[in-house]
This record gives structure tokens, C-alpha cells and sequence, in this order.
């Protein structure tokens, strides 16, 4: 609770800063321009008065100066609001940019408390078991499920290392693969059967189409298929099933994975695919995770040329659509 109030205080203390210097730019700026404009007058008016009355031009020297007046009164004007514009410009952008890194800075702690906290879950029953096994006799039944459970346990430890090293290799556009046509078919139903194996309690509705194609890579096809049922998994009750969907249209072939969970409200839509994001607070929060599945699985769609986007599923819950468009 202590790092939460830190972190939305730290927020809250730069934006009144940033706000605070803003209004007194804007005031000052406000300042000058009625004191360049007072001193136009003044300087106008002692112009006027260096007249004499006796001059044969004295009305036309008046109009000239009024007239000299009224230029840099337009001048002041005109430059006042382009300064004035691109001033606010330039400060929307900082102000853009420094909640957005804040936000950032936030999301990367919460990513390594999670991290941390994922890393060191499979490790501990790992290390557990296998000293259970070490120091105790068991009979082959309870010695065949505390293997079950530590390979489990390495399989998710791998598939963590898996996400993050992928991850900032399609970040900064480093991940070289080789497309090839491959049958997407097969992959999602493979990716279905070993979801099913890991969690034989939870059912899944299948309909998908044989014998699809795209040019792709099954890896990361793979991994695509994971996330997206294990996003479902953690954010549904395991009384409720997960559809899985892949049809052919005219257009493209779509994917979909539906879960009745909660659902996702409308402005965190979008978030949910940025690296590090999770809805809540990592301090309070009980659901596993790193904020590194849907991002992942956006940046893998995008590596096909796909779009992946989030709609409320019906009645309830979430429906994760990705479209693959036929080449």
C-alpha cells in the first residue's frame, strides 16, 4: 500500500508542478503582451505630442503614426499567437510524453514484482519436490505426480523465459524468422489439445476449420494460440467453457477466443496490449501474470500482418478476434 500511494503521489505531485509552471508561463506571457501593447501606446502618444499644432502635415503625421501603431499592434498579435500556439503545442507534447514514461516506470516495477513473483513460484515447488523425493520414500504413484508436477513447473518456467525473450526481440524488431506456408489448422488444434492436457478441467468449445493456410511461423503461431487461451484461463471461472473458433471468409481467415469471465471495460481495451500493463494494481492483485501475454500476442499478429482487436463476448466475458488477411 506504501509503493501504491508512492507512485499515484509521485504522479499527482508532478502533474500539479507541470500545471502550476504552465499557468504562470501562460500569466506571464499574458503580462508582457499588455505591456508591450501600453508601451505602443505610450510611445505613440509622445509621438503625437512631439507634433506641433502649427504643422501644415500635423493630421497626416497623427494618421501615420496611428497608422504605425496599428502595424505593431497586429504584429504583436500575430506573433503572440503563433508563440502562444506552438508554446501549447510543445507543452502538450511534454506533458504527453512525461505521463506517459511515469505510467511507463510504473508498469516496469509492477512487471518485475510480477516477474519476480512468477520466477520464483516454480522454482520453490521445483526445489520442493525434488527434496521431497530426495529425503523421503514414496511409492511410485506420489513419486510419478511430484515429477508430473515439476516438469509442469519447468514447462512454465520456459514458457516465461520464452515470453520475455521473444518479446524484446519483436520489440525492438530484432526477430528474424522465415515465412513459410504453414497450416494453421493444425497448430491451433495442437495448441488446444496441450492447453487441454494442462488443465483437463476446464472445457473448451471447438470449431475449426481444416486444411487453412497462411504464410507464417509455427512458433509464434504457437505461442499465440497460448497466451490467448491462458489470458482466457485466469480471467474466467473454471466452471465456464472456452470457445475457440477458426473460419475461413471471403477476406481473411479469423480466429477467436471467447471466455465468460468479467470481461474488459472499454477504455482498457486498448491498454491491454502494451508490454507491461495489467489491469489493477500488482500489490493487491491474485491473478498470475507479467503484462507480457497480449502485448506479445499483438505484436505476433502484427508479424503476420494480422489485427487482433478485443470485443465484449455474449452474454459476457471476452472475445479475442485475430483476423489474417488472404494474401
Amino acid at each position: 500500500m506504501i509503493t501504491l500511494k508512492y507512485k499515484i503521489n509521485k504522479l499527482q505531485f508532478v502533474r500539479t508542478i507541470y500545471w502550476v509552471f504552465l499557468t504562470y508561463m501562460i500569466a506571464a506571457f499574458i503580462w508582457w503582451s499588455i505591456s508591450l501593447e501600453n508601451q505602443n501606446k505610450e510611445i505613440a502618444l509622445v509621438k503625437v505630442q512631439s507634433i506641433k499644432r502649427d504643422d501644415p502635415s500635423f493630421f497626416q503625421k497623427v494618421q501615420d503614426i496611428q497608422a504605425f501603431q496599428d502595424r505593431k499592434t497586429k504584429q504583436y498579435i500575430g506573433e503572440g499567437l503563433t508563440f502562444m500556439f506552438l508554446f501549447l503545442l510543445g507543452a502538450i507534447y511534454v506533458y504527453r510524453y512525461l505521463i506517459k514514461q511515469l505510467r511507463y516506470s510504473n508498469q516496469q516495477q509492477n512487471f518485475m514484482m510480477a516477474v519476480t513473483h512468477e520466477l520464483k513460484t516454480p522454482i520453490a515447488i521445483a526445489q520442493l519436490n525434488m527434496e521431497t523425493l530426495s529425503k523421503r520414500e514414496l511409492d511410485l504413484t506420489q513419486q510419478k505426480k511430484l515429477i508430473e508436477n515439476t516438469l509442469e513447473e519447468t514447462h512454465r518456467l520456459d514458457a516465461l523465459c520464452n515470453n520475455i525473450l521473444l518479446a524484446s526481440q519483436l520489440d525492438i524488431g530484432r526477430y528474424e524468422s522465415e515465412m513459410q506456408l504453414v497450416d494453421i489448422s493444425t497448430i491451433i488444434s495442437s495448441g488446444v489439445q496441450s492447453f487441454q492436457q494442462r488443465y483437463p478441467l476446464r472445457k473448451c468449445n471447438t470449431d475449426i476449420a481444416s486444411d487453412l493456410y497462411i504464410q507464417g511461423e509455427t512458433l509464434l503461431i504457437q505461442l499465440l494460440i497460448n497466451n490467448l487461451l491462458d489470458n482466457a484461463h485466469k480471467y474466467s471461472s473454471l466452471g465456464e467453457p472456452i470457445s475457440i473458433e477458426l473460419q475461413q471468409n471471403v477476406k481473411a481467415i479469423v480466429l477467436q477466443v471467447r471466455d465468460q469471465g468479467e470481461g474488459i471495460l472499454i477504455n482498457e481495451r486498448e491498454k491491454i496490449f502494451e508490454k507491461f500493463y495489467r489491469i489493477g494494481d500488482e500489490s493487491t492483485r491474485t491473478t498470475k501474470g507479467t503484462g507480457l501475454g497480449l502485448f506479445l500476442c499483438k505484436r505476433i499478429a502484427q508479424f503476420h500482418q494480422a489485427f487482433i482487436q478485443v470485443v465484449p463476448n455474449n452474454p459476457y466475458g471476452s472475445n479475442f478476434t485475430i483476423t489474417f488477411p488472404l494474401k
